[in-house]
């Protein structure tokens, strides 16, 4: 049993909460990374850090997490996905300091990350910047020229975090444009990398560690192994639940699956 347990119970039934209240998909994805962000966003980001969701169509993972620091409150929390708010389905630079960017789907976080984290070395910061991709979001060409930069600039400050489920809006990630987050292509360019169970809260945070010991300058990628649903048999591995809303029946026997599988 992980020390985590309580946790991962918590913020799953948070999301499967938030989803059904506002009768919304993206329940899969955020289910997936939600071990990524309890060991970065809770577990090991500082003051000094900034953390980027860019695949923002996992948003409620974000807000759950958030909410669990006490940053945003349960009365933000309810009005999830509804007109007006600051938590919409996709995060936007509203109102939360844990927001500080707008990121969609394919949220280019990892631009915006080698920014900052230049930023700050060159200002002298020390802080390290936390981004957690899609593995399809490594598709895009903005991500490799993002890699060259980092590279070209020495950002050993920067730790980008691959949600890799193996799937993406249509279809299995080797039959869209083909597998780009496989570790040797970044090591290829020039990052320092490591591949661990993504929902595996203690060997996510042992990685993260390791990477900060080390004494090179080369930037940080971790790829994470996941599974798109993660915690509830009906969504596992399964493309539909990118987009497909809950019933209540389904709803009420997900909580019971999460009970039994983090209690």
């Amino acid at each position: 049993m992980s020390a985590y347990n309580a946790i991962q119970n918590k913020l799953r039934k948070k999301i499967l909460e938030l989803h059904y209240g506002a009768n919304a998909g993206h329940i899969g994805c955020s289910l997936s990374c939600i071990d990524i962000l309890i060991a970065t966003l809770i577990g090991r980001k500082t003051e000094k850090d900034i953390f980027l969701l860019s695949k923002g169509h996992a948003a409620s993972a974000l807000y759950s997490s958030l909410n669990h620091l006490g940053e945003i409150s349960d009365e933000d929390l309810k009005t999830y996905y509804k007109n007006g708010t600051a938590l919409p389905a996709h995060p936007a630079a509203l109102k939360f300091k844990g927001i500080p960017f707008a990121t969609g789907s394919l949220g280019h976080g990892f631009p915006i990350g080698t920014g900052i984290s230049l930023g700050s070395k060159l200002s002298g910061g020390g802080g390290y910047t936390y981004v957690v991709m899609s593995d399809g979001e490594t598709n895009e060409g903005t991500t490799w020229e993002a890699a060259h930069f980092a590279v070209k600039h020495q950002l050993n400050n920067i730790i980008v975090i691959i949600d890799n489920n193996g799937l993406q809006g249509f279809g299995e990630i080797n039959e869209v444009i083909g597998n780009t987050s496989d570790s040797s292509k970044w090591q290829a360019i020039g990052f320092e990398t490591a591949v661990v169970d993504g929902h595996n809260i203690e060997a996510i945070q042992h990685a993260i560690d390791s990477f900060k010991k080390s004494e090179n300058n080369r930037p940080k990628v971790l790829i994470a192994q996941t599974v798109k649903g993660k915690g509830v048999s009906f969504m596992e591995n399964k493309l539909e639940w990118h987009y497909q809303p809950m019933t209540e029946e389904l709803y009420q026997h997900a909580q019971k699956e999460i009970t039994e599988k983090y209690s």
